[in-house]
């Protein structure tokens, strides 16, 4: 018989939370006007809102925060760090940066312009964000596949190569700056990019002339699943394969508060030392020197040795593990989840969960507010509120997916408390058709407006 998997770690110390009352929950989510973003942490019994920057340091890197060096420049940390992104990454040149949307910020504000075209496989909101601030066009190249959320596919994160081809081909290489490919695809699920495809899109790259950028956030989770689903794979290790992966890159941004396992951190990896030089002019401006970034050196130490830690298979087999049990207890009661499940978290099909509520009325919002109300637990959507509005008409963006994104911490919560949050959605699912009224805005940001939205009961 085959042993099942077991968590690579023990536990040395606990945080309490506390249980809350159905009425506490029903006023605190009105005044927080239904956006859970706006709940305090101890109104939540089970925060499933993200996993960045939310997971458990290990004892080896709580350690290197006590020989974190603070000196402004040419910090030990900053070269330890270094030194941890060459080895798993392979870039020689980088900037450390507060965290992965501050990386972008710099990366973007070197390369993008107004005009600009930049496809990518389902574009994270933060990275939508910046490049429609420069008034510049994110294009969605992912395969259909992804959007069929029955589907049984390995890598719904996949480029579609002739959508990819189709964009190089209709426009002029100096208005494509570079092609994004998110491994893992956050906005389609957390799935995965095949090593196949990262190579047939460095080869159409080359083909037109156009540089590629990895946006990293959960590399090893990525390199997890094509050790897992590529027959070529089985037998590397996950190091061997995240550095095959990044010889395909150019450059490559990275929120280290996922697959580096901190609570704060990210970097820029890039080849290109004029690059390197361009865009440390606006490190400096907008993170500071270009030795710490906006990082102090204890989190540059913690970061670096995530980078070790967050590549070990032992350890994402144990994290992705836990992603399934909730996955599949989720199923087992019907509930209509995103197949095959993903690297961080479970995708709930709002649309087919709550089909009574109209799509104007924010299903998966509607669902979010009904779980934290049937339990305590935090979830987030991923769906109309973060598609937001097209640029020019201002009208709602209807994307494919409507879905509920339920993201699992690292080293935080156990197999327990997976089976409670699936038991209280299977809750909601029993009364779902009772559930037939929505959202609706009554006020919104004019970007990235899902985290500070306020809205009230259709």
């Amino acid at each position: 018989m085959k042993l099942p998997y077991a968590e690579s770690f023990k536990i040395k110390m606990v945080e309490n939370i506390r249980k809350s009352t159905r009425q506490e929950r029903e006023q605190w989510i009105k005044d927080a006007r239904y956006n859970l973003f706006n709940l305090r942490s101890d109104q939540v019994f089970i925060d499933l809102l993200t996993d960045s920057g939310t997971g458990a340091m290990s004892d080896g890197q709580w350690s290197e925060l006590m020989l974190g060096d603070e000196s402004y420049a040419g910090a030990s940390s900053y070269y330890k760090m270094k030194q941890a992104v060459k080895d798993i990454c392979g870039f020689e040149y980088f900037l450390p940066t507060h965290q992965g949307r501050a990386a972008e910020n710099v990366l973007f504000s070197t390369l993008v312009k107004q005009g600009d075209f930049i496809p990518g496989n389902s574009h994270f909101d933060t990275t939508k964000g910046h490049i429609e601030f420069r008034k510049a066009t994110a294009i969605d190249c992912t395969i259909d596949e992804a959007f069929n959320t029955t589907l049984d596919h390995p890598f719904k994160g996949n480029i579609d190569l002739d959508k990819l081809e189709f964009v190089l081909q209709s426009n002029p290489k100096e208005h494509v700056p570079f092609i994004v490919v998110t491994i893992t695809c956050n906005s389609s699920g957390g799935q995965p990019v095949s090593m196949e495809n990262i190579k047939d899109v460095r080869a159409l790259a080359d083909k037109y002339g156009v540089k590629v950028l990895f946006d990293s956030a959960r590399f090893a989770e990525n390199a997890y699943f094509i050790k897992t689903r590529e027959a070529a794979y089985q037998d590397k290790s996950i190091k061997e394969i995240v550095k095959e992966m990044f010889s395909f890159a150019d450059m490559m941004t990275m929120s280290s508060k996922k697959d580096a396992i901190v609570n704060m951190g990210g970097f820029i990896g890039m080849r290109d030392h004029e690059l390197f030089r361009e865009a440390s002019m606006y490190n400096i401006l907008f993170e500071g020197f270009i030795t710490y970034g906006g990082m102090s050196g204890r989190d540059m130490n913690a970061l670096a040795k995530g980078l070790y830690e967050g590549t070990e298979f032992d350890y994402l087999e144990s994290r992705i593990g836990q992603v399934a049990f909730l996955g599949e207890k989720l199923k087992n009661f019907g509930v209509p989840v995103l197949q095959p499940f993903g690297g961080h978290a479970i995708f709930i099909d709002a649309k087919k969960f709550l089909p009574n509520v109209p799509k104007e009325e924010y299903q998966a919002q509607t669902l979010a507010v009904e779980l934290y109300i049937e339990g305590g637990v935090r979830g987030v959507e991923i769906g109309t509120l973060l598609a937001d509005r097209d640029p020019l008409s201002r009208k709602n963006r209807y994307p494919a997916l409507d879905l509920v994104r339920l993201t699992i911490p690292r080293r935080v919560y156990t197999n327990n408390h997976m089976e409670y949050t699936a038991v209280a959605l299977a809750n909601v699912y029993e009364r779902r058709d009772r559930i037939t009224k929505g959202m609706k805005i009554k006020w919104e940001a004019p970007l990235l407006r899902h985290f500070t939205v306020e809205l009230e009961r259709a």
